[in-house]
């Protein structure tokens, strides 16, 4: 099957180049009297753009050198080096700690690798790694080195770039997995699997980072001080697959096999989200799996539905007020088009900066909540005619 919905890739961050300053130890690029070191217990890959002329290098154990059209290493010959008056020892830094899993490392591109605009679209924490239907690039001339530990022995995507070359095939990516750069450019106990798939379904298709979710988290947090920061509203809202609570509002959504995730994200986006009134409003929206609850007790089922969340740049007591507003516009939206989209219920939670408390809301569509109505009745007819049986001995 076709893919339902847009193509996304997304772009790995880091690099592991010889010209990358940030990559040694004292921020800046070897010179000519620097005597270069490489830990010797280190894997890595290393591309290298131009020629370079070092007093010495100390080389890994197990590494490699890409060498790009006249790249190269000389001995320095001892004359002048403008910008290279002392030399020193410049160590080139530890890659391990990239990890796949951290959300950081990562950027939205279009399909030529070009940066995504900015837009009113936001991703949630955990789909800000690639999904399993994403298409992952490694920006063309670098080198890298990820860290794919995961709590799934297998991580699935839909392509791989490396070095300008998209590989979108099972045995295409089999074939690259073989060859001699990808043992030092990926290493951990996850794998890395092409399927060459996109999503099938035209109501959108989950992540699937759910079981990395604390792996996600812990990153995001590390990177930010190991803490959520502090929000404006006292009962914030905790969106499915976001690792701290926000102001603003979620919105839950059941839908028919009619729903279209694609057709209706753009049309909340043509009809409410350009208005000039949600200049400040960003929303993200995509089909997530929440634990199915009975008389207050979590089951071990999941339910599909679509997670709609909503949050603004206002602060203060203003904090989530125009997320509040624009949900209230989907949910009348949703209570006058619902069944013509294929959106059968629709619940909304709001939290802003201004309430003590989160308000709940829910508006069902009224045929399908009048089905449902009469199926439980009858339900109800049929178990009190059992009972009605078996007090009269008829039933056993």
């Amino acid at each position: 099957l076709p893919a339902a919905t847009a193509a996304v890739y997304k772009q790995w961050i880091p690099n592991t180049n010889f010209e990358t300053s940030s990559n040694w130890d004292k921020g800046r690029v070897p010179c000519a009297r620097d005597v270069v070191h490489f830990e010797k217990d280190k894997v890595v890959s290393v591309f290298v753009r131009s020629p370079h002329a070092l007093t010495d290098m100390y080389l890994p154990l197990n590494g490699e050198f890409v060498l790009a059209a006249g790249a190269a290493f000389t001995a320095f010959d001892g004359s002048w080096d403008p910008g290279c008056d002392s030399g020193g020892t410049v160590r080139f830094a530890d890659a391990d700690h990239h990890a796949w899993f951290d959300p950081t490392l990562w950027q939205d591109v279009l399909p030529g690798g070009e940066l995504k605009p900015r837009g009113p679209i936001f991703s949630v924490d955990e789909e800000r790694v690639p999904c399993r239907y994403d298409g992952v690039i490694f920006q063309p001339e670098t080198s890298f080195r990820v860290n794919t530990d995961s709590s799934q022995p297998v991580i699935r995507l839909r392509s791989v770039s490396v070095m300008g070359q998209e590989l979108n095939t099972p045995s295409s990516w089999a074939g690259y997995l073989g060859g001699p750069s990808a043992p030092l450019q990926f290493h951990g106990n996850g794998t890395l699997q092409v399927t060459g798939t996109g999503c099938p379904d035209k109501s959108g298709c989950a992540c699937g980072n759910a079981l990395d979710g604390p792996r996600i988290c812990t990153a995001l947090l590390r990177a930010s001080g190991r803490q959520c920061p502090e929000p404006a509203c006292q009962s914030p809202l905790q969106p499915l697959g976001h690792c701290c609570g926000v102001c603003g509002a979620t919105i839950n959504l059941d839908f028919t096999p009619d729903f279209d995730l694609q057709k209706y994200q753009d049309r909340l986006v043509r009809e409410l989200l350009s208005q000039p009134k949600y200049a400040g409003v960003q929303m993200a929206i995509s089909k997530v799996h929440k634990a199915q609850t009975f008389l207050g007790i979590a089951s071990r089922s999941t339910a599909p539905l679509i997670q709609i969340v909503l949050i603004d740049d206002k602060a203060g007591v203003q904090a989530g007020t125009a997320a509040e507003q624009l949900a209230a516009d989907i949910m009348e939206n949703v209570a006058e088009h619902g069944e013509a989209l294929g959106i059968s219920n629709g619940k909304m939670e709001v939290a802003t900066g201004s309430t003590a408390s989160r308000q709940v809301g829910r508006h069902p569509v009224s045929r399908i909540t009048a089905g449902t109505v009469t199926g439980l009745l009858f339900s109800l007819l049929f178990l009190g005619g059992i009972l009605f049986l078996y007090r009269k001995g008829k039933l056993r």
